[in-house]
């Protein structure tokens, strides 16, 4: 058997084996409601139609997650000051509380999950994994394999996206959104243009 048809029957079996309450929260991180709480969090005020391009989602679904989020106390909804009749919304204390609550509980298990690699191990799987996914990024189905030049706007653009993360991460997240944790840079993750993107970059 060839190794790349190997390397996908491996990928395609971990996972489905590993398909942990873990995994699942981070599933559950790249979109739904936790996408539009992330957003509201790094982004702030946005208006539906914002979180809806952002998230590729019909307006529909933004309407039903805002819905959703709006019960639970997470959000608030207000006149857009510059159209009356739209609306923007934001976060609630309750919500900006619990969207940093998620994220300590992931960055916490992905911490304790290094720790069991090791150092150098766990640099490889980083460095793997972000070549993998940006690759993996322009992969359309529908669409001719990438070219040379898209193979090489996707590492350039993933490469700022990580040059920018890495900024973020040294000057310990503090500055990149007032009152937000330490690993706010978690939420830079899932804005507009790391979901066009696709992958985490490196």
């Amino acid at each position: 058997m060839d190794y790349t048809l190997e390397a996908v029957h491996e990928v395609m079996f971990t996972m489905w084996a590993s398909r942990s309450r873990a995994t699942r929260a981070f599933e559950r991180g790249a979109q739904g409601e936790m996408f539009v709480l992330r957003e509201l969090l790094f982004r702030g005020a946005r208006t539906p139609t914002q979180l809806a391009e952002a998230m590729g989602a019909t307006s529909g679904r933004i309407s039903s997650i805002l819905s959703s989020l709006g019960k639970k106390g997470w959000i608030v909804r207000t006149g857009d000051p510059e159209d009356r009749r739209s609306v923007v919304v934001e976060l609630s204390d309750e919500g900006r509380h619990m969207v940093k609550a998620h994220g300590d509980a992931l960055v916490k298990r992905l911490e304790w999950v290094f720790s069991q690699m090791g150092e150098r191990r766990t640099r490889d799987f980083v460095g793997l994994l972000g070549e993998f996914m940006t690759y993996l990024s322009i992969c359309d189905p529908q669409e001719e394999r990438p070219t040379a030049e898209q193979v090489q706007v996707a590492f350039e653009r993933n490469r700022r996206l990580h040059d920018r993360m890495v900024e973020m991460a040294r000057a310990g997240g503090h500055d990149c959104m007032p009152g937000g944790p330490p690993h706010c840079w978690f939420a830079q993750g899932t804005t507009a243009e790391t979901e066009q993107d696709g992958s985490s970059a490196r």
